[in-house]
């Protein structure tokens, strides 16, 4: 009798993934992930865990094909994207605002975060939320970033 051949073991793993208790497709996963999604949707995982045990056996996508994705992904999306920065801020950058009778200083991180009183932020926004209370653009609260007018 002949060894099974590679794509006959990996069709049978991919195959056997939906009769799997949870636990065992937890384990699977965990070998694969650094950490469990924050929703725990058995088809997403089957599906995750599935792509992984291929590109296990075969490979992942080749750079160029994978780029290719994300720019049909990015021109097909609805989702808003982010603008990039228009500024970069210096690590040890030291930023102040008055605000509320009181004088906020604010340092630039070098791993792109920002300290305020004692606690870090990951953005300048987050930081202005904290200390107004409310959105802001944490760019136009420092003064950065001049106040986006929308077309009438």
């Amino acid at each position: 009798m002949k060894a099974p051949s590679q794509e006959q073991t990996v069709a049978a793993q991919v195959a056997s993934l939906p009769r799997l208790p949870m636990k065992a497709l937890w384990t699977l996963w965990d070998t694969y992930f650094p950490r469990r999604p924050s929703h725990h949707n058995r088809n997403y995982v089957e599906g995750r865990v599935a792509y992984k045990i291929q590109e296990a056996a075969y490979g992942g996508l080749k750079p160029e094909v994978r780029q290719q994705l994300i720019r049909i992904g990015e021109a097909q999306s609805k989702m808003k994207r982010r603008s990039p920065r228009e500024f970069h801020i210096v690590p040890g950058t030291l930023l102040v605002r008055e605000y509320g009778d009181r004088e906020h200083r604010v340092t630039a991180q070098a791993d792109g975060t920002f300290e305020y009183a004692g606690q870090r932020f990951k953005s300048l926004s987050a930081v202005a939320r904290y200390i107004t209370g409310s959105q802001w653009s944490g760019p136009v609260f420092f003064g950065l970033a001049k106040t986006q007018r929308r077309a009438k």
